[in-house]
C-alpha cells in the first residue's frame, strides 16, 4: 500500500477544533426571521395542531411571545394575521385598525429596535381564501393589486419595517413600491415573494392562518414546482421592479432555487422554512424517529449553504437556544 497515492481531505476533519477552523458555513440566531399568527380577541393562544409548539395569539398574549424571542437574540418577526371578520375584498388587511396594523403598532411601542416585517396579502382576510380579487372562478390580477398596495401602506404606517407581499400577482411589487413612494415611505424595504411555488407543503399553515381556498386552488397564481427557468423570470421581474429581499417558498424541496437565486442576484437572498417542512421534523422528532435538534440544525444549515442570507422558520427559538447552548 505504500505506492498508493491519494488525498489525504481527513486533515481536516481530525478533532473538533479543527473541524470548528475550517467550518465553511454558519448559522446565527440573527440569519432567523419568525412567523407569528396573531387573532383578535383576548385571552388567545390556540395550539395549531399541526405544527406543536406554535400558536395563535391575541394581542396580550402576543406580548409574551415577543418577549420570548427578543431574549432570545431573535432581531425580526413576520406578522400573520386572523380577522374577526372576513370579505370578498379582504378589508381586515387595509384597514387601519386591522389585526396585523394593531399587532405592529404593540410590538414597535414594547421593543422599538425590533424589526417586524409585514406579510402582505389578502388570503387571511378574503371570505373566499383567495390572494386577489375573485370574478366568477377567476382570480384577477389588475384590481388585485389596488387592494394590495393599500395593504402595504396601511401596513407601513402601523410602523412596519420591511413589507413582504407574498401574493404572487403580476405586477404586485411595482404597484406595492409605487404606493409607499407616494405616500412617503420610500425608505421601506419590500421583501418579495419573489419565487413561490404551488407547494404542497403549506398545508399547516392554511390551518394556522385560516387562509385555505374555498374553491379551486392557488396554481394559476404561484409557480409549478417543476419549473426552474420560470423563477429566474419572476425573480427579475420583482427586481427590476423595486425588491430589496428575495424569498424562495418553501425551501427544502428547493435548495437549487436558491443556489440559482443567490448566484444571479446580488440581494439578500430568504429561505422559508415551510409550516409542512416543521411539521414533519416535529412529527418524526415526536416519535422518536429523528433527534429534533440535530435534524433542525442541519435543515437550517443546509439553507444557508445553499445561498440564503436569512431564514424565515418556526424553529426560530428552539435554534435560538441550541446555538447558545441551551
Amino acid at each position: 500500500m505504500t505506492n498508493l497515492s491519494f488525498k489525504r481531505h481527513r486533515r481536516l476533519r481530525h478533532t473538533a477544533a479543527m473541524r470548528a477552523l475550517v467550518k465553511e458555513t454558519h448559522l446565527h440566531v440573527e440569519d432567523f426571521i419568525y412567523p407569528i399568527f396573531v387573532a383578535e380577541g383576548t385571552g388567545i393562544k390556540n395550539p395549531i395542531n399541526s405544527m406543536p409548539g406554535i400558536y395563535q395569539f391575541s394581542l396580550d398574549t402576543f406580548e409574551q411571545e415577543l418577549k420570548e424571542a427578543v431574549d432570545l437574540g431573535i432581531q425580526a418577526v413576520i406578522l400573520f394575521g386572523l380577522p374577526a371578520e372576513k370579505d370578498a375584498e379582504g378589508t381586515g388587511a387595509f384597514h387601519d385598525h386591522g389585526i396585523i396594523q394593531k399587532a405592529t403598532r404593540r410590538a414597535k411601542e414594547l421593543y422599538p429596535h425590533l424589526l417586524v416585517v409585514a406579510d402582505t396579502c389578502l388570503c387571511e382576510y378574503t371570505d373566499h381564501g383567495h390572494c386577489g380579487v375573485v370574478e366568477g372562478d377567476q382570480i384577477l390580477n389588475d384590481p388585485s393589486l389596488d387592494l394590495l398596495a393599500r395593504t402595504a401602506v396601511a401596513q407601513a404606517k402601523a410602523g412596519a419595517d420591511i413589507i413582504a407581499p407574498s401574493n404572487m400577482m403580476d405586477g404586485f411589487v411595482v404597484a406595492i413600491r409605487h404606493a409607499l413612494d407616494e405616500a412617503g415611505y420610500a425608505h421601506l424595504p419590500i421583501m418579495s415573494y419573489a419565487v413561490k411555488y404551488a407547494s404542497s407543503y403549506y398545508g399547516p399553515f392554511r390551518e394556522a392562518a385560516d387562509g385555505a381556498p374555498k374553491f379551486g386552488d392557488r396554481k394559476t397564481y404561484q409557480m409549478d414546482p417543476a419549473n426552474r427557468q420560470e423563477a429566474f423570470r419572476e425573480a427579475q421581474s420583482d427586481v427590476d421592479e423595486g425588491a430589496d429581499f428575495l424569498i424562495v417558498k418553501p425551501a427544502l424541496a428547493y435548495l437549487d432555487i436558491i443556489r440559482d437565486m443567490k448566484n444571479t442576484h446580488p440581494l439578500p437572498i430568504v429561505a422559508y422554512n415551510v409550516s409542512g417542512e416543521y411539521a414533519m421534523v416535529k412529527a418524526a422528532a415526536q416519535n422518536g424517529w429523528v433527534d429534533e435538534k440535530s435534524v433542525v440544525l442541519e435543515t437550517l444549515l443546509g439553507m444557508k449553504r445553499a445561498g440564503s442570507d436569512l431564514i424565515i422558520t418556526y424553529h426560530a427559538k428552539d435554534a435560538a437556544r441550541w446555538l447558545k447552548g441551551e
